[in-house]
């Protein structure tokens, strides 16, 4: 199916387009299979924006939109479409996701669109003790890296994980079957230890003994910003494999669900200046996490103050925030978007009155009408108010990569989360909000001139 067939709409009339140290512009935007085209109708402007959707050409020359899981009849965890090798058919499709654990066959996630690489995310496939093949999968993966001399694939399990899980029916991709893919194992925690390290961490935060060498005990002990450090530096594995070395890479760990997205996500962050705007952002959790089928409600079902011990809790999302805010600090001009937004969407994952995080995937939202029932969190972050709000008065946009530093001494304590409710905090709190205010208005007086 070509990109084209999807345009429902070619023109949308009085859209605002907005510019860093530019006034807003209102026109129409027209919209074709390889570009957008934002005209100004202000004042007489004859002014025209041309934009090219991301090469086009070469993404459809190899890459195809895949419908087979419409009604989400393939994988529960899916969207209904889904992007794949344009040389794999759907029968083919239906061969890997039952070769892959849930049904979450190999699918791109993004498109580099410089050298053409590109991230691929998936469940680990079903090998077992017998080590099952799938020539379908073997196909799949091949038509991924054509062209190229090899892959990379990059598991967040150790290896000896990787083994144990053959045991039960799971597995990893063999040097014998996947010749021009290499294995790289990043092992990273999951569930019932991250939850464990995020009850150990507010236990700390909330220690009133004053005692410094118990505080920085307790610190050390949670093993928190060891998961922060481990999920940054696996990121910046995956973004030098594509950005430096310019080679594919298939990610997954078990489910694909957690630990998966949360380094396919950062990675995006770090490379491409799209994702790190307010709305690139919000569209990159959209699709990575919402669409990408997060069980949101298993895991964040209590907070790390409750005396529930579901199996299924784990705070992968406020991971993803932390890191995200690690890399708002080490680069403060290259992020559209504050950390209050980071608070507010870590606040929302666990109470909202909003439908975006409810359910476990779109399947269960689709089904329990979430979408006509509730708002959307994302939309309503956007709205102007909120917009400026939320947006970095500091933003300098930037094309080059973002590499942050994973060493003990760069990583800090959020503390704008995890010490929001301390006196200090909230006189911290007042003065970033004045400065934010300052720089404001000193944006607005340059744009007056």
């Amino acid at each position: 199916m070509e990109f084209s067939e999807h345009i429902k709409t070619a023109n949308v009339e009085d859209v605002v387009l907005r510019q860093p140290l530019h006034p807003p512009g209102r026109g129409t935007l027209c919209i074709t299979g390889h570009h957008l085209l934002f005209s100004d109708r202000e004042d007489g402007s004859s002014r025209q924006v041309l934009l090219l959707l991301r090469n086009i050409d070469a993404i459809e020359k190899r890459w195809r939109l895949s419908s087979v899981n419409r009604e989400y009849s393939v994988c529960p965890t899916y969207p209904p479409t889904v992007i794949v090798p344009k040389d794999i058919n759907d029968d083919m499709l239906l061969k890997v996701a039952k070769f892959r654990q849930g049904g979450r066959f190999p699918v791109l996630c993004y498109y580099h669109r410089k050298n053409g690489m590109v991230i691929m995310r998936s469940s680990q496939p079903l090998t077992g003790a017998n080590r099952k093949r799938c020539s379908e999968d073997e196909l799949l993966l091949q038509a991924v890296i054509d062209g190229s001399d090899k892959g990379y694939v990059i598991d967040t399990r150790s290896s000896q994980q990787a083994q144990q899980a053959r045991m039960t029916g799971g597995g990893f991709e063999s040097k014998s079957c996947y010749n021009r893919w290499k294995r790289l194992h990043r092992q990273m925690e999951r569930s019932k230890a991250l939850q464990e390290s995020l009850i150990k961490l507010v236990e700390a935060c909330g220690d009133e003994s004053h005692n410094m060498d118990r505080w920085l005990s307790k610190l050390e002990n949670s093993k928190w910003l060891s998961h922060v450090q481990t999920a940054l530096s696996t990121a910046g594995l995956l973004v030098e494999c594509v950005e430096r070395d310019g080679h594919s890479v298939l990610v997954h760990g078990s489910e694909g669900t957690d630990s998966t997205l949360l380094i396919s996500t950062l990675a995006q962050l770090i490379m491409d200046p799209c994702c790190r705007t307010l709305e690139g952002f919000l569209a990159l959790l959209e699709r990575e996490w919402v669409q990408a089928g997060h069980p949101f409600q298993q895991r964040c079902a209590h907070a790390a103050y409750s005396h529930a011990r579901l199996q299924q809790e784990s705070p992968v999302f406020l991971l993803l925030l932390d890191c995200v805010w690690q890399l708002w600090r080490q680069f403060p001009l290259a992020l559209g978007f504050s950390e209050a937004l980071l608070l507010r969407l870590a606040t929302e994952a666990y109470a909202s009155d909003y439908g975006t995080f409810l359910g476990n995937n779109d399947q269960e939202r689709c089904s329990l009408g979430v979408k006509e029932k509730t708002h959307c969190l994302f939309q309503a972050l956007l709205r102007p108010k909120e917009r400026e709000y939320y947006s970095n008065p500091l933003y300098e946009r930037t094309e080059l990569a973002i590499w942050p530093s994973v060493h003990p001494q760069s990583l800090q304590l959020w503390r704008g989360f995890f010490l929001r409710w301390t006196p200090q905090a909230r006189h911290l709190e007042e003065a970033q909000e004045e400065i934010r205010n300052m720089v404001i208005e000193w944006g607005k007086l340059v744009l007056s001139r």
